[in-house]
């Protein structure tokens, strides 16, 4: 005797657009950004190193802050600007800032002991830089109307 099995259905799987591929993968690299910076306090003496007022090899002063804060605004504020944008626009600023970020990420990593540890984070950064640039490149252009009115011949 055969019982009767429900029929499967296939999920709804509808196109998502690529503004939004961009501002997710633009957050997913913040929070990779982020959480690097926020797991390195766990390094033994980092934060005996920000007591005594050094960051990595510089004097912790507004200037360094600031820049700090600049570099990260860039990812931040690519998450907004990925949504709101016009598509052109869009697509050169995802593409350069994108392409500026990876050097920039790869060079984070450089002279560093925890290899594993900032290879990981990088590694993954880059990924999502990749995502980025793919999505911005294959942005899927629009077709004439069939309906658009032409103009008669001479």
């Amino acid at each position: 005797m055969r019982t009767r099995q429900p029929t499967a259905t296939a999920l709804e799987d509808p196109r998502i657009p690529v503004r939004a591929k961009l501002a997710a993968a633009w957050t997913s690299f913040t929070f990779l950004y982020v959480y690097v910076d926020i797991l390195a306090f766990f390094k033994p003496g980092v934060i005996e190193d920000i007591e005594g007022g050094v960051v990595w090899e510089f004097d912790i002063s507004q200037t360094l802050l600031t820049a700090f804060l600049a570099l990260m605004a860039i990812p931040i504020l690519m998450v907004v600007l990925s949504m709101t944008l016009p598509a052109r626009a869009n697509r050169i600023t995802n593409l350069i800032v994108a392409s500026v970020q990876v050097p920039f990420a790869a060079f984070n990593a450089v002279g560093e002991s925890w290899t594993y540890f900032y290879g990981l984070g990088v590694a993954l950064e880059v990924i999502v830089l990749a995502l980025i640039l793919r999505y911005a490149w294959t942005w899927p252009r629009t077709t004439p109307s069939a309906t658009m009115a032409t103009s008669p011949g001479p």
